[in-house]
């Protein structure tokens, strides 16, 4: 699958099975995103919600975004190479193409 908006569907798909208990402040046809909404506490200091991952079609690939990867780094471990070779940043991975590899691993 190439066609970025195939690809942006698709994980939005996979996405809004975690609807609830996450809830959504961004959808449309090229945004999606998933939030945390209860009171918490991170490093002391007071939450009300926290941003879980998300979706965003850029010119040449598709943004998904996984925080749980930028707040605790060794959840890599468990990624195959498929998906950690499009990790840019610490949270950000650019999807051009999606397989059923990469389907299994988001």
């Amino acid at each position: 699958m190439e066609n970025l908006d195939e690809i942006f569907t698709r994980l939005k798909e996979i996405l809004k099975d975690y609807q609830p208990p996450f809830s959504s402040k961004a959808d449309d046809e090229s945004h999606f995103d998933l939030w945390s909404v209860k009171d918490l506490v991170i490093e002391g200091r007071k939450r009300k919600e926290v941003y879980f991952a998300g979706l965003i079609i850029q010119k040449a690939y598709v943004g998904f975004y996984y925080m749980p990867v930028y707040a605790e780094p060794e959840i890599k471990e468990f990624f195959k190479l498929e998906l950690l070779s499009r990790l840019k940043g610490k949270s950000c991975f650019h999807i051009h193409k999606l397989d059923s590899i990469l389907i299994d691993q988001i």
